[in-house]
């Protein structure tokens, strides 16, 4: 294990201070440290692409290598910029990679994890990009020898984290800050009640799908269905549309601010071709929240405006449980394409249940 501010101190003693990424579970101990609400020296980016890209920036104007945080999920999401403008055969723009391994081969994880972390070193070698795996203090030299080959080479280099080797900081400012009321598990079970039989869920990837299989669990709720988006952050809505478009059955898009931003152009197909039995739910907490509460800062977006101007007839809000049921009705029985923002609070149930074994758990819609 090592401490996240002695990674922080080698990338500053190397010319290293700017860092951009999406928030990620094993990386949170390091992220709990950047600055906040500071421009110039930490931006939380909305996927890993643009976090690439603002990188690609922020060097094109100082000179100075920036790093990218994310998680190898998230990999994916950066391929275009970094392969199509800072390899080295294109641009050769020098950029610093910490990559939280999820899958790694010597971590128990989940599926979707499992399935990518087995390729990941592999993704890196295609890329050219050369990595170490960081586990320890002596692997941070072998780390520091590699940021260096990049500024002298301009070239991409990554440092592979795997799970629980950040070591835990004691630092009472790492909860996240508390936005909204609103009990998400209120609502859940609320929504959960009120729903007719034939009515398919597609939820997000995180805490919203794991909450809501916790709720099936515990109250056998069997009126409806629900498929849950256990990795392709950004795509619930693109998946909701997609089912929607073919059967009679009432669709519900569980959605999260992060995913919701992370690809937000999704949200505009949904305005152009989504049918009657659509309906888009936001759960809006202004954080990730299953990754350590970091702010999305999707606060300043004007979601009544915005969902009109894409294609939204009618835009609903709650931010309490005052006739919690009466206004999930009112939104449920509009006969227009809607679209509902409620504000909750950050998760407060520990250990939530993952659906591991994903063709066993009961209420699923796949065949």
């Amino acid at each position: 294990m090592i401490k996240a501010i002695s990674l922080i101190n080698l990338l500053k003693k190397n010319g290293s201070n700017f860092f951009t990424g999406v928030p990620d579970s094993v990386l949170k101990e390091l992220t709990f440290l950047l600055p906040k609400n500071n421009k110039n020296k930490h931006i939380i980016a909305v996927n890993e692409g643009s976090a690439v890209s603002i990188g690609i920036g922020y060097f094109l104007s100082t000179k100075k290598i920036p790093i990218i945080y994310m998680q190898n999920s998230g990999l994916s999401n950066a391929l275009n910029p970094l392969i199509s403008i800072a390899h080295k055969k294109v641009y050769s723009i020098p950029l610093i990679l910490l990559i939280g391994w999820r899958g790694s081969p010597n971590k128990k994880d989940e599926p979707q994890h499992n399935v990518k972390g087995k390729i990941t070193k592999r993704l890196l070698k295609l890329l050219n990009i050369n990595y170490t795996i960081i586990r320890s203090k002596s692997d941070l030299a072998k780390f520091e020898k590699q940021i260096k080959y990049a500024k002298k080479n301009n070239t991409i280099v990554a440092g592979l984290i795997e799970k629980g080797v950040l070591k835990q900081n004691t630092n009472k400012t790492n909860k996240p800050s508390k936005n909204y009321v609103l009990d998400k598990e209120i609502f859940l079970k609320t929504l959960l009640e009120n729903l007719n039989k034939n009515t398919k869920i597609i939820s997000s990837t995180g805490y919203n799908s794991r909450e809501m299989l916790y709720l099936r669990k515990k109250y056998k709720f069997k009126n409806s269905q629900d498929f849950y988006m256990v990795g392709g952050m950004g795509h619930t809505s693109s998946v909701s549309l997609g089912y929607s478009l073919f059967t009679k059955n009432k669709t519900i898009c569980l959605d999260g601010d992060g995913s919701f931003l992370m690809h937000l152009g999704s949200i505009k197909s949904v305005g152009n071709f989504a049918n009657k039995n659509f309906k888009y739910i936001l759960l809006n907490n202004n954080s990730h929240d299953s990754v350590g509460g970091q702010p999305t800062y999707i606060k300043i977006v004007k979601l009544d405006k915005f969902s009109k101007s894409i294609g939204f007839e009618k835009f609903y809000s709650i931010n309490n449980s005052k006739n919690l049921a009466t206004k999930i009705k009112k939104f449920l029985k509009t006969s227009s394409l809607a679209f509902l923002e409620v504000k909750v609070s950050n998760t407060r149930r520990e250990n939530l249940p993952r659906p591991e074994n994903l063709f066993k758990t009961k209420n699923i819609f796949i065949k």
